[in-house]
């Protein structure tokens, strides 16, 4: 079945919405837009105050989602985040006070700042849309959606993510400075904050995100690609520069977003630059590297050794 022509409008109207606040064009909002559409969560690691807060709290506007965000610190406890059960003495029964992870787009701010123990607290929501407290099961609100971000490991104060946490992340991403053009307007401005966005101008609806993920489902993909990608997989799991390579769940959760960056470019078919230009976003934070080796270098090196299909 086709891909409504609708779909694409409406995926072209938030991208669009996304670039004239952002005020560019950037593969993070596509990569973004895509690992939503896919059912995924974004991983936002870059150096403090270059924006990572301001951008999900317009993802959140532009898809007119509940927006919540937790700050994570070293003394975050899980039920800070998950909530707690109260008991009532009158009654002889528990109540229930659910924590700010009900909402449906969570900005996990500085998510490496806390515990391992607060860091686990996410990993059952982010995989299975609701949480167990008690013994009670609660469901979370749909579309769920967690855009964390990091400093860089190497800053005091920081706890290394743990494979687990980061094979939850569809995808990592980083924003990096903005364009000399854009930072002289905002130096201009003097400011540049989530205050600074409308509140009531939505791109779309949260149901019009649960509509627009089934459509990531009809997006096609040749044998030939099928074949191309398992070529790259299986090379991240035999390079002697790897330890770890990219699992069965990685691969498929990168294969749903080359279908999900096929939709964002208007087309209902997969195409080999969505592969390639995905390979390192949907899979660096999965594997694990040999000692002194750096990601990207040995990720551009699988990808030269494999034949690009024309």
């Amino acid at each position: 079945m086709p891909v409504p022509s609708a779909s694409f409008q409406s995926l072209q109207t938030i991208q669009l919405q996304l670039e004239t606040w952002f005020g560019r064009p950037s593969p993070v909002i596509r990569y973004s837009v895509a690992s939503i559409l896919a059912g995924g969560h974004v991983l936002l690691e870059d150096i403090p105050g270059v924006g990572k807060t301001t951008f999900a709290y317009m993802l959140s506007q532009v898809l007119g989602l509940q927006f919540q965000r937790i700050q994570f610190t070293s003394d975050l406890m899980p039920s800070d985040i998950l909530g707690v059960e109260i008991y009532h003495k009158n009654s002889g029964s528990f109540e229930f006070q659910p924590g700010p992870i009900f909402r449906q787009l969570i900005l996990a701010d500085e998510l490496n700042r806390a515990s391992p123990k607060t860091q686990s607290a996410l990993l059952q929501a982010m995989t299975d849309d609701f949480v167990d407290i008690g013994n009670h099961r609660h469901p979370l609100p749909q579309p769920f959606i967690i855009i964390a971000t990091q400093n860089p490991v190497s800053f005091a104060g920081t706890y290394p993510l743990p494979e687990s946490q980061l094979d939850r992340f569809l995808v990592r991403l980083s924003l990096g400075y903005p364009p000399a053009k854009v930072e002289k307007h905002l130096l201009r401005k003097a400011s540049f904050h989530a205050g600074d966005i409308p509140e009531h101008e939505h791109a779309i609806q949260p149901l019009d995100v649960m509509r627009l993920r089934p459509c990531v489902d009809e997006v096609s993909v040749s044998d030939e690609l099928v074949t191309y990608m398992h070529q790259l997989i299986e090379l991240t799991r035999s390079h002697s520069k790897i330890r770890m390579g990219i699992s069965l769940r990685g691969a498929l959760m990168w294969m749903r977003l080359c279908k999900a960056l096929a939709l964002c470019f208007q087309r209902d078919y997969v195409i080999p630059d969505d592969i390639r230009n995905s390979f390192i976003p949907a899979n660096q934070h999965r594997l694990i590297f040999s000692r002194q080796e750096h990601g990207e270098p040995v990720m551009l090196e699988i990808l030269d050794s494999v034949p690009f299909p024309i």
